[in-house]
């Protein structure tokens, strides 16, 4: 049997029959590494504070200050940029309503709404598993 092989950045060489070999294998990726789509969402929601902004967002549409607040230990310049990025990975809307005085607030999109079900398991997960976590600790 032909194997093709596979360099990967971390770890050693693996090999995969020429004829189960997947189109999507890259050299980054075998058989034991993780799901692409998971590595992708984690690589995401696993920047410092996304989550935390997400989560906060699934009560409800919130302005800028409310976010300061409820997000403790976040600069106004990160909390500023991670909005930004969240925002253009579509996963909140930005509603700015008129003034005076101009109102800007900040809500989960449908895509982020769909985030809930499994925002929700993974509090679940860790509040059985990390006991000590509590809503500001991070």
């Amino acid at each position: 049997m032909k194997y093709v092989e596979t360099e990967l950045s971390m770890g050693p060489r693996t090999g995969f029959a020429a004829s189960e070999c997947p189109e999507f294998v890259t050299c980054e990726q075998t058989s034991k590494s993780c799901d692409g789509a998971l590595a992708q969402a984690f690589k995401f929601l696993g920047k410092r504070w996304n989550g935390v902004i997400l989560g906060t967002l699934t009560n409800g549409s919130s302005g800028f200050a409310e976010l300061k607040r409820n997000v403790f230990g976040i600069s106004d310049s990160v909390l500023s940029e991670r909005l930004s990025e969240l925002q253009e990975a579509g996963l909140i809307a930005r509603t700015v309503e008129p003034g005076p005085p101009v109102s800007v607030s900040y809500e989960l999109s449908d895509t982020g709404n769909a985030l809930i079900p499994a925002l929700h398991a993974l509090s679940t997960w860790a509040s059985e598993n990390f006991p000590s976590a509590t809503p500001h600790s991070s």
